[in-house]
């Protein structure tokens, strides 16, 4: 099931729009119901207005009605498997439990488990929210 989601982020890693960094990625995320949603950056003239990759594969999984990822993939050329931004991180947490896991790779195979967890230790919830009056 990797190797598809593999297969999947590294596909759509090539329509990433990057023309100012020319560092394309690629997310694939595996939603509750088994469905593959996948994103790439798209940057932005006007800095820091582009998306990331993980941003855009939330937002296809969302528009098609689902709210609970169980699997993720992200993908670029690099020297190391690259890691979400902080922002991503909290946007993978708003959709995924703790024990999802995140796998972070290069395009020569190198891989890095993780999981959601282990990506943003103390995670704002819902619960940090409630009112205490």
């Amino acid at each position: 099931m990797v190797s598809e989601l593999r297969q999947a982020a590294t596909a759509v890693r090539e329509n990433a729009h990057a023309p100012y960094s020319g560092f394309k990625v690629g997310a694939a995320l595996r939603a509750a119901s088994g469905t593959l949603y996948v994103g790439c950056n798209v940057e932005n003239v006007a800095y820091p207005e582009g998306t990331c990759a993980e941003a855009g594969a939330i937002a296809a999984m969302v528009a098609a009605g689902e709210t609970v990822l169980k699997e993720v993939y992200v993908i670029a050329d690099s020297p190391m498997p690259v890691t979400p931004c902080g922002g991503c991180r909290q946007k993978l947490a708003e959709f995924g439990a703790a024990e999802v896991p995140v796998i972070m790779a290069t395009l020569g195979g190198e891989e890095q488990h993780t999981t959601i967890a282990e990506l943003l230790p103390g995670t704002f919830t819902v619960a940090h929210m409630e009112s205490q009056g």
